[in-house]
């Protein structure tokens, strides 16, 4: 087979997803818009440090009251998105996130940590609309390259975000950069709006009377399985993110950390595009074991900047494909009426994880070295992988029982 052919194959799934009305223009949004999200932390830390003369501790408070409110309130605005529909959530939460960004600057420290929780709790929903958005949009076969494009678009707007962050602060104040974020959060919730991309497929409706479903119906071990691995995946990669600082200040190549960090962020994109592109689905369990146990050996790589790049790449490969999983197996399990509710408790469990991630590599580091920050978080997310396995074999054993043997399908479609 030619190489013309192979890329065509290759693409096929994306042209195929692309051309479904409404998903161009809802990624193209997401990117977007996510891109002032992704800049909340790091301008947060600034105004903290720089504004308000508090040391990094306090800085991290901000942030952990930001990413505790996040996980709360994520499935209950999930739970409103289901119950009163996409346009009031979005009219609340840019409300809030106006009155947070426009009143934080001048803030005093202790008002600003519980404005800073209700503000998380309280947070433009974008990460968990957009992926409930594409189970809506997608039919379930095509999901796999949508939820790739859409993890591709994430890895994207924390290239851009945080950078752009860092750039306006030092170019301007971090006082300003707080307007200028909290004004593109707000934008993104107008664009959101205005979009007002579907929540529901066609044929359940976005109004009228809708079946109730009982969370015992739909919260079962396998939904709360997938959740755990999404956690896990993602305490790995903010594991990582801490590591990677350690090991190249130890080394005294810290000037290499933008380089490395975006190297790693292109093995993500490239590992998205590769999943998205490929016809067999590979179950979350696998892929975040695979990420796990790839993560485990990335600080015995050397201490060059050059050699850690190396060995971050197939672990690196490996971080899209594992988030697109997760949200792709969310979108199949949870009913749609209940969807943003199960969207948010996956965003929660993302959250989580990296809010977890990154402070446990730190403590690891502290006590022992730069390299035991890798094994450490990769370890406890394949633990997480072998917890979770018996669900996953248990419901291989329920689908391979529910299968009658060929002879018997063959009798079974000869009587039809």
């Amino acid at each position: 087979m030619s190489p013309e052919v192979r890329t065509h194959v290759n693409m096929k799934p994306y042209r195929r997803a692309l051309a479904l009305p409404g998903l161009r223009s809802l990624l193209l949004v997401a990117v977007l818009a996510r891109i002032p999200l992704t800049a909340t932390g790091v301008t947060l830390t600034f105004h903290v440090v720089l504004d308000l003369d508090r040391g990094y501790g306090a800085a991290g408070l901000v942030g952990a009251a930001v990413t505790v409110g996040a996980a709360i309130g994520g499935p209950l605005l999930g739970r409103l998105v289901d119950r009163r529909g996409l346009r009031p959530v979005l009219v609340l939460t840019a409300i809030a996130e106006a009155i947070f960004w426009s009143t934080a600057p001048s803030l005093a420290y202790p008002v600003l940590l519980p404005a800073a929780f209700v503000a998380g709790s309280l947070a433009l929903p974008i990460f968990s609309v957009v992926r409930q958005s594409i189970a809506a949009l997608v039919p379930e076969d095509q999901r796999r390259p949508a939820y790739a494009l859409d993890s591709m678009s994430v890895e994207l707007s924390f290239m851009i975000g945080p950078a752009l962050a860092v750039a306006l602060v030092t170019a301007i104040s971090a006082q300003t950069t707080m307007y200028l974020v909290g004004g593109g959060i707000v934008a993104a919730g107008i664009a959101l709006w205005v979009v007002n991309p579907p929540i529901r497929e066609e044929a359940t409706g976005p109004t009228g009377p809708q079946r109730r479903v009982p969370r015992r119906e739909w919260l079962t071990p396998r939904l709360l399985a997938v959740l755990a691995l999404s956690a896990a995946a993602t305490l790995v990669l903010g594991g990582t993110d801490v590591a990677v600082v350690a090991v190249l200040r130890a080394s005294g190549e810290v000037g290499w950390t933008g380089a490395v960090l975006a190297i790693w962020a292109v093995a993500s994109l490239a590992g998205g595009f590769a999943y998205g592109a490929v016809h067999r689905s590979f179950s979350p369990l696998a892929l975040t074991a695979a990420l796990a146990l790839c993560t485990i050996p990335v600080g015995l790589g050397g201490a060059h900047w050059w050699l850690l790049c190396l060995a971050l790449i197939p672990a690196g490969a490996l971080c899209a494909p594992t988030i697109a999983a997760g949200s792709d197996a969310v979108s199949r399990l949870a009913p749609a009426e209940v969807r943003g509710e199960a969207m948010g408790l996956h965003g929660s469990a993302v959250t989580v994880g990296i809010a977890i991630g990154a402070p446990l590599a730190g403590a690891v580091i502290d006590a022992s070295a730069p390299p035991w920050g890798f094994v450490v978080t990769g370890a406890l997310g394949a633990l997480v992988t072998l917890v979770v396995l018996p669900i996953e074999l248990r419901r291989r054993r329920i689908a391979d029982a529910a299968t009658p043997p060929p002879a018997e399908a063959d009798l079974t479609s000869a009587a039809h």
